[in-house]
């Protein structure tokens, strides 16, 4: 069967399934446990709340609900359906006004209604800031030790990273790097540093999932301008895409080994640019937009010396991220459980920008994430220093309007020079510019691992 989008009205019930149903009830009892068909089941509910329901047919085909009319609750849809969908491991999403989707359940997403339950448990833990470092400091061990960050940091090569010419362009320069992490690992990345000399404030920028990576417009845009505005700042491939790929395929990247590569990566980055002369130690931050706002939160959990954040378009008391290399490993089961919200409040004092929109799991930030981590922050007199800019005409992308976000930010924690944020300043470069090891990948390491199965046993020899 093809699989179809079905939207039931209740305004297109036809009245001849009202008398099926009516006939089928009459032949139920409990020898047959009561059974109807999903797909009946959900048309009565969309006819008697008056709601729509969206599903794939293959959702429903061929489907029977034991106890059928027993789980419907005339007082509540989304316990009825909660009820109703339990027993197939599915689970419904509010759309918006009266629609509801109705998809297999998903371990990293939940309703906002249980982002609410989850910050209102959170807070109970801690009344104080004796009782949140209590509680954070069991987050940072056991996000680590979920993670098994420790064990590849431990087994990391003594190298330095290969870093190319620099190309030169208005206020601000360009170098490719690769560096070997662990043995055959490599990470490739850009170093957009400004074009005079001195000691900068360092930005690392992990990569989300926008198409084109980081060789894409907006994410050179928002480098080659901070780089222009006085800081340094380093981007990098994500796992098994970019230059990755000359390594593992794109598949690799929904292993959730791909969840603590990208931690090894940059604390690795972060490793190498900390000790250079032109960095200032006491400037250090970290930003990216979707899964890059997950790594940015990460990033911190595992690392004190970060000074500043900026998670876009990513921070979220009810979805974990739904790609394994923000959700992969356990750690959001660290304490007795957790979510990226908490993880973030754990960066008290320090400022901190959260990016959202309206139209992805953010759109709650400002009635719910926010005045969560607010409260955290006011253990330490800082409320002011945690800022949000909601955005909630727009959807879930990197634009201008976020990037300005982006830029005010840092200009404020890290005095930058708001005079050089100018975007048309900027040379967009092909990405044959930005490629350590050449365009057919050529200049790869012969040493360089090149499936996943070998990463993979050489990942199992590390953790016995």
């Amino acid at each position: 069967m093809n699989i179809k989008v079905v939207i039931l009205s209740a305004a297109l019930f036809l009245s001849g399934n009202t008398l099926f149903a009516q006939q089928d009830s009459i032949k139920q009892n409990s020898d047959n446990k009561y059974q109807k068909p999903l797909k009946e089941v959900l048309t009565d509910i969309s006819k008697r709340f008056n709601v729509r329901l969206k599903w794939t047919e293959v959702v429903v085909d061929g489907k029977m609900l034991d106890y059928a009319d027993s789980r419907i609750r005339p007082y509540s849809v989304e316990e009825s359906l909660s009820n109703v969908l339990a027993p197939f491991d599915y689970k419904f999403v509010k759309q918006g006004g009266n629609l509801y989707k109705i998809k297999k359940y998903e371990y990293a997403r939940r309703t906002d209604t249980d982002g609410v339950k989850m910050l209102e448990y959170l807070s109970s833990l801690y009344k104080d800031s004796v009782q949140w470092n209590t509680r954070k400091e069991c987050l940072r061990k056991e996000v680590r030790e979920r993670l098994g960050i420790d064990v590849l940091l431990n087994a990391r090569v003594v190298s330095k990273p290969v870093i190319s010419k620099q190309r030169v362009y208005n206020g601000y320069t360009v170098q490719n790097f690769y560096l070997e992490t662990l043995p055959g690992l490599y990470v490739c990345g850009s170093i957009y540093k400004p074009v005079i000399k001195g000691k900068f404030p360092l930005i690392i920028c992990p990569n989300g999932h926008f198409l084109d990576g980081r060789y894409r417009k907006d994410q050179q845009q928002r480098m080659a301008t901070l780089a222009r505005m006085g800081a340094i700042c380093v981007d990098y491939d994500l796992f098994a895409w970019g230059e990755s790929m000359l390594q593992f395929p794109l598949e690799a990247h929904q292993k959730s080994a791909a969840q603590v590569i990208q931690a090894l990566n940059g604390i690795s980055i972060l490793d190498f640019m900390y000790n250079r002369k032109d960095v200032d130690k006491k400037r250090v931050g970290v930003n990216g937009g979707s899964g890059g706002g997950s790594q940015t939160v990460l990033l911190t959990v595992l690392d004190k010396r970060y000074t500043a954040l900026a998670p876009v378009v990513s921070l979220s008391s009810h979805f974990d991220g739904g790609c394994p290399c923000e959700s992969g490993l356990p750690i959001f089961q660290s304490c007795g459980g957790t979510v990226n919200a908490e993880l973030a409040a754990m960066n008290a004092p320090k400022p901190m920008l959260i990016v959202s929109d309206g139209n992805d799991w953010t759109s709650t930030v400002p009635s719910l994430e926010l005045p969560y981590i607010k409260h955290i922050y006011e253990y330490y007199g800082a409320a002011d220093k945690v800022t949000n800019v909601h955005l909630p005409e727009e959807a879930h992308d990197f634009g201008p309007n976020k990037r300005n976000a982006v830029y005010d930010f840092f200009a404020n924690v890290f005095q930058l020079k708001k005079s050089m944020q100018d975007e048309s300043k900027v040379t967009i470069e092909p990405t044959t510019n930005m490629l350590s090891f050449g365009e057919k990948g050529e200049k790869l390491p012969k040493n360089a691992i090149r499936s996943f199965e070998e990463l993979e046993k050489l990942l199992n020899s590390l953790n016995k």
